[in-house]
């Protein structure tokens, strides 16, 4: 697999268009179309951009060895998701955190107690 199938591998796993895949990197749907077809050669600095933006083993896209997107903790997990959550406007998931910022430490050991139940339902 060469450069740009591995390019064109990360961006389906993502479930990206190429428009949402190159704007995050500064670059047009037509450049990433381009790196996919290898009709463009990948900068260093475009490499190491997929790799910083989403989470790319670099190892991965420069030679296809070992996994495609690097392992995160839950810390990270947790940091990706309210980076993304910032990006969007009014979606559930804001309005959802939102609500959730506001309770108080009783509010919390409740929510907590009716989670446990639901997990347990199974």
């Amino acid at each position: 697999m060469n450069y740009g199938e591995r390019v064109y591998c990360i961006r389906k796993a993502l479930g990206l268009t190429l428009e949402k895949f190159g704007n995050p990197l500064g670059v047009t749907k037509t450049t990433i179309s381009r790196i996919e077809k290898n009709e463009r050669a990948i900068t260093d600095q475009m490499a190491k951009s997929i790799c910083r933006e989403y989470g790319v083993s670099e190892e991965w896209l420069r030679n296809g060895t070992g996994e495609m997107f690097v392992p995160m903790n839950r810390d990270e997990q947790i940091s990706k998701f309210a980076g993304e959550l910032l990006k969007e406007d009014d979606s559930f998931k804001k309005r959802l955190i939102e609500a959730l910022s506001k309770l108080d430490e009783n509010e919390w050991e409740l929510l907590e107690k009716i989670a446990e139940k639901l997990v347990k339902k199974d």
